[in-house]
């Protein structure tokens, strides 16, 4: 079983930065494919960024692409999600996702994962 756990979610204002991020336990070393996604107010949970964890390969929606940088630690036991510029737009529950198929991945699609953690707020205002 994997558990996921994110953090680093917070309030900023227009222009900040923020780094999330999920620690991943349990069975860690088949968690292949991982993902962030946000979901705003009244809005469906999209994918935003994903990492094929096995050689780094990343993969970005086009709407955080030069904004968002997905990365791991050495360990793998972390996944991060670095935002910059950050936009009230921006502002969502973001979740991380993992699942232990390769195939496919880089992947932000929702159905690819089958293991999530509880989510962190991201506010943007100012």
């Amino acid at each position: 079983q994997v558990q996921l756990v994110e953090s680093g979610g917070g309030s900023v204002q227009p222009g900040g930065s923020l780094r999330l991020s999920c620690a991943v336990s349990g069975a860690t070393s088949s968690t292949n494919c991982m993902a962030w996604f946000r979901q705003a107010p009244g809005k469906e949970r999209e994918g935003v960024a994903g990492i094929y964890r096995g050689d780094g390969r990343t993969h970005y929606v086009d709407s955080v692409r030069g904004r968002f940088t997905i990365s791991q630690d050495n360990a793998k036991s972390t996944v991060f999600l670095q935002i910059d510029s950050l936009q009230p737009e921006d502002t969502a529950i973001y979740y991380c996702a993992a699942s232990e198929y390769g195939g496919s991945c880089p992947s932000i699609y929702e159905s690819r994962y089958e293991y999530w953690g509880q989510g962190t707020q991201v506010t943007v205002s100012s």
